[in-house]
């Protein structure tokens, strides 16, 4: 894809063609928020606005239908490269994307057009054993309603929060492949949460969770498993260990949730005690 990624960076005009038809085609939405970053990345906001306009406009016209992921990750995706070209951190870029997905999730953004009423009820049908669950949650006084309408609207954030991210990162890959080789990799190997942003994150963490503030505590946790995928990817390289490891990684991560937590859990240790140089200096 590095060819198509130079052909685009040739003219304003080719990117902005091909964001316009990257959003427009169902599911090729990634495409055109890959696009918008990776203009945003190398020219900047400014330069890049008519593309990101481009790729925003057909993703705005999914969101009149009911489709509110293509625009989200579009938007997330550009706000994060501005950060990144700015500040020059990931770990930075990344909490200002969760933090601005965790407004929409807290503002009912993502939240079904007609309400969770006709969902909730549909699941109810197709499984009496999700019917039972429903039952009893209602005898114990939850609103089972605002219940399912908040896992919706939290499971939705958290594929747009995800996408964001991956689309950032083939738009940075793109641009470390053609002016700066080699330099994606070493970046984000080095990603990794300083023990202040942790402190951060876990500082809104209690926040949320003390005022109720559903939207950061369903989301607030994605930078630092990003920082811990960093680390097994920064590891399996100083180790320059075969690429059927990553594979196998990530077949446990999409699979398996302890595996989720293992790498939550080696992000945080990462924060501290910094793994990948200690690494380093025993190599």
């Amino acid at each position: 894809m590095l060819a198509f990624a130079r052909w685009l960076m040739q003219r304003p005009s080719y990117a902005a063609g091909a964001a316009v038809l990257a959003s427009l085609v169902p599911w090729l939405f990634w495409l055109g928020a890959a696009i918008a970053a990776l203009v945003t990345l190398r020219k900047g906001f400014a330069a890049a606005l008519p593309v990101i306009l481009a790729a925003a406009i057909p993703a705005g016209w999914w969101w009149t239908q009911g489709d509110v992921v293509p625009l989200s990750s579009i938007l997330l995706a550009t706000l994060m490269s501005v950060v990144l070209r700015e500040r020059m951190r990931w770990s930075e870029a990344l909490i200002v994307g969760t933090l601005a997905c965790a407004a929409m999730v807290q503002l009912g953004i993502f939240s079904p057009p007609g309400g969770s009423d006709a969902m909730l009820e549909q699941l109810r049908q197709n499984s009496a054993e999700f019917d039972r669950l429903v039952t009893e949650l209602g005898r114990t006084g939850y609103d089972t309603s605002l219940l399912a309408d908040l896992v919706i609207n939290g499971v939705t954030g958290l594929v747009v929060i995800l996408l964001a991210v991956a689309c950032l990162a083939l738009a940075r890959s793109w641009q470390a492949g053609l002016y700066n080789p080699g330099g994606f990799r070493q970046e984000f190997h080095a990603l990794r949460l300083t023990p202040r942003e942790l402190a951060l994150l876990v500082g809104l963490g209690a926040v949320s969770m003390l005022f109720d503030i559903a939207g950061f505590a369903l989301v607030g946790w994605v930078p630092l498993l990003i920082a811990g995928v960093a680390l097994v990817h920064g590891i399996i390289g100083l180790k320059e260990m075969n690429g059927l490891w990553l594979g196998a990684f990530y077949l446990l991560l999409i699979t398996t949730w302890p595996m989720i937590l293992i790498v939550l859990l080696s992000g945080l240790i990462d924060s501290f005690a910094n793994v990948r140089a200690r690494l380093a200096r025993s190599n």
